[in-house]
């Protein structure tokens, strides 16, 4: 009997490994090359440090619009030979990137007939409205003419972004390539959707040669002599458009993204590196913001989540809203259109759920994967609930409320409804289709959710800090009925609310553990694991003020607190794994919001321990930007975070992060009502002498502040006000 069940664990084990992720993201090998990142709206660009697409192994380069491939390659060599890299730097705003390059020498017939380090080739790279525009400038830095060629190698596959992801297709439209006009190359594509799509090259001098997939320059440099080559590659753009001049449209993109990022509230600190750190977040962020009809909305992350998401969005927005609420408008007005009506399988919809994905591609139009919208998210209805009773506390801004409020029923409805098929209490999920995620949460690898054994969990799933968000969801939900005269309906929410809570704490804690289950399972059964699911419950307050302080400190302990931060599986639990994406790394959003759970109730010590692993953990990350996520591998002396291989960076909520944990350390709080800004129980890490927040806004009064670090506790200075506003520091619960 005991090898029958051991037989059957083993094959169990197996069938996870190899089956049950179907939209798993393969990492075949090592990147030869970094990977540098852009973005404007629906088209973002990934190419190598030498400005590259597709010149070496290992990352997946393109030039992207609405989730298709519509460049594969673009590489540039002198003599058939690849330049030599110098440097390679995005602008600090992200608007461009520029990389620096220098020829190797150039033999022939056995001599040199240009020695390395002559020519000084500068590319500069930035994405405009669908288009991406390149400059490659050359000088002659030799005292002797420099005769050379110039290439140029292009091609396209329109592929869609899950088979660059890995997916595999039986079959395909079809594509052709041909030069329209001299200087232009065009590369067309019928896809088994009937969509025609097609890319178009305009090359500006003409090229000495031109054919389908390569452009050669033959030049000439006399000495100290400089030129100019200017490349442009537009998406779905008529083959007789002719894209903008380069410098120009440099100039028009930058002054849109420095007006798109005007008016929201702007940090200044005693230290330097965090400085670099917020301003590479906020870069980021601004970078990732897309105009959509319903306003700037966040689009999760490059390369594989530059779209519309759900979860991402609304966590991004709420972790924004101190410092721009304009985002949050969006994101709920934009979840809002695409709230589901009906019922379908596929795409896990039913009336009143709010979106997770939505993607433009073939394989989405022809439902070869179910994401063109798809619905399979649990905590996207119950947080798109919670945060428009955030937004409106924030701002007070009751015309939006009114027109959010049918869709905020709906969403209530399903929670209550078809989101508890058991009419447990407890919002549940099971994917109606094979084809969707089999976990819903925000931890949707198919082996996030286990019991203390390291069986799956199986059935219709509860995990616990849903139940958490429909708890803050429904509190929050009853005061903006209030505001708009909805008594009844708001006395009916609370008293929901505090029902919720009851039958959370008897069914969710775990007195052996000395925290919250991660979830039960379709049998009622509680998944024993000590998760930081649980530190996510303290951030909605669902969790009682003893049992709150327990799972806290059981978070900073070592199984937990790497030093980088909190992992997302405690150490020694069954599935742990530092380097797996949900059991045992370390997602800096999550940590986020745990810290904001530590200062609701109080533990601003524990606060400090977060902030400080992980500004320390961004200090040693490329550009100074929190990914994804990282490796939850113990902190060691002298040596950085390891990181983990295929993370999005930028990622929203990753960097939403710095401004979340500022927001905790200072304990901000916005009433809109009496015109207060309040600081409960502010204190500043030790790496943080004094915070400046600039144009810090509630309603239409602001208000410039300066915190400084005094010992255990902060001073307040207010520099300026602009209209009728009070702030005051609050020290206690």
């Amino acid at each position: 009997m005991a090898m029958e069940y051991l037989t059957e664990i083993v094959t169990v084990r197996k069938t996870e490994v190899y089956t049950e992720s179907p939209f798993y993201i393969p990492m075949t090998g090592p990147a030869a090359r970094p990977r540098r990142a852009l973005k404007h709206d629906d088209t973002f660009i990934v190419l190598d440090s030498h400005g590259d697409i597709g010149a070496s192994a290992g990352g997946p380069d393109g030039l992207f619009n609405a989730d298709t491939r519509y460049l594969a390659r673009l590489e540039l060599l002198l003599n058939d030979m690849q330049p030599l890299l110098l440097s390679s730097n995005l602008s600090d705003d992200n608007s461009s990137l520029t990389v620096d390059l220098t020829n190797a020498d150039v033999f022939r017939d056995g001599k040199i007939v240009l020695r390395k380090d002559m020519l000084h080739i500068v590319r500069t790279i930035f994405l405009w409205r669908g288009t991406a525009y390149q400059r490659i400038g050359l000088q002659n830095h030799g005292e002797s003419t420099a005769s050379f060629s110039l290439s140029l190698l292009f091609d396209n596959d329109f592929a869609d972004l899950f088979e660059v992801r890995g997916e595999q297709r039986p079959r395909r439209g079809i594509s052709t390539s041909r030069l329209p006009s001299s200087g232009d190359v065009l590369f067309e594509y019928v896809g088994l959707d009937e969509t025609l799509r097609h890319t178009t090259l305009h090359l500006d001098p003409l090229p000495s040669h031109l054919a389908v997939n390569r452009a050669i320059y033959h030049l000439d440099l006399a000495p100290h002599q400089k030129t100019s080559l200017f490349v442009a590659v537009s998406c779905n753009r008529s083959p007789t458009h002719k894209p903008i001049p380069f410098f120009r449209g440099l100039l028009a993109h930058r002054r849109e993204m420095r007006q798109s990022a005007a008016g929201a509230t702007t940090v200044e600190t005693s230290n330097n590196i965090f400085n670099e750190v917020l301003c590479q977040a906020s870069a980021d962020l601004n970078m990732l913001m897309t105009e959509t009809p319903q306003g700037r909305y966040p689009y999760a992350g490059i390369p594989w989540y530059s779209t519309t998401f759900g979860r991402d969005a609304l966590i991004t927005a709420m972790q924004m809203l101190w410092i721009d609420p304009r985002i949050a408008r969006g994101v709920l007005k934009r979840l809002a259109a695409f709230q589901a009506t009906a019922v379908d399988p596929l795409a896990d919809a039913e009336p009143g759920k709010i979106l997770h994905e939505m993607r433009g591609g073939e394989m989405a139009a022809l439902r070869e994967v179910p994401f063109e919208k798809y619905y399979g998210s649990v905590d996207s209805t119950p947080l798109f609930v919670l945060l428009a009773g955030l937004y409106v506390e924030r701002t007070g801004d009751e015309e939006t409320l009114r027109e959010l409020w049918p869709a905020l029923e709906a969403a209530l409805h399903w929670i209550d409804g078809a989101g508890d098929p058991d009419r447990d209490g407890f919002v549940e999920y099971q994917r109606a289709s094979e084809q969707g995620l089999a976990n819903q949460g925000w931890k949707d690898s198919f082996d996030a959710i286990f019991h203390a054994s390291g069986q799956l969990a199986e059935g219709y799933i509860a995990l616990a800090e849903v139940q958490g968000y429909i708890y803050a969801g429904k509190q929050m939900a009853a005061r903006a009925a209030r505001r708009i005269g909805l008594v009844d309906r708001a006395q009916k929410l609370e008293s929901e609310a505090r029902l919720l809570a009851e039958r959370f704490e008897k069914a969710f804690w775990c007195e052996e553990l000395g925290t919250y289950a991660l979830a039960l399972d379709g049998a009622k059964t509680p998944c024993k694991v000590r998760t930081s699911n649980a530190g996510q419950v303290l951030f909605t307050g669902i969790a009682s003020e003893e049992r709150a302080r327990i799972v806290a400190a059981d978070l900073l302990r070592p199984h937990f607190f790497t030093g980088w931060g909190i992992r997302t599986v405690a150490r020694g639990e069954a599935r742990y794994n530092p380097m797996s994406y949900h059991d045992g790394s370390i997602w800096p959003h999550d940590n986020a919001l745990i810290a904001l759970g530590l200062a609701r109730y109080g533990l601003k010590h524990s606060v400090e321990h977060v902030f400080k692993g992980l500004f320390e953990a961004a200090t040693y990350m490329d550009l100074r930007r929190l990914p994804e996520l990282f490796c939850g591998f113990q902190r060691e002396r002298r040596r950085g975070p390891t990181l983990y291989p295929v993370a999005c960076a930028p990622q929203a909520w990753a960097s939403a992060t710095p401004f979340t944990l500022l927001e905790a350390a200072l304990g901000l709080e916005f009433d809109h009502q009496l015109g207060e800004i309040r600081l409960r129980n502010p204190r500043l890490p030790a790496f943080l002498n004094e915070v400046v927040l600039w144009d810090l806004q509630l309603g239409n009064s602001s208000v410039d502040l300066r915190v400084r670090r005094q010992g255990e506790g902060v001073s307040l200075e207010v520099l300026r006000t602009r209209g009728k506003i009070q702030v005051s520091i609050v020290l206690a619960r």
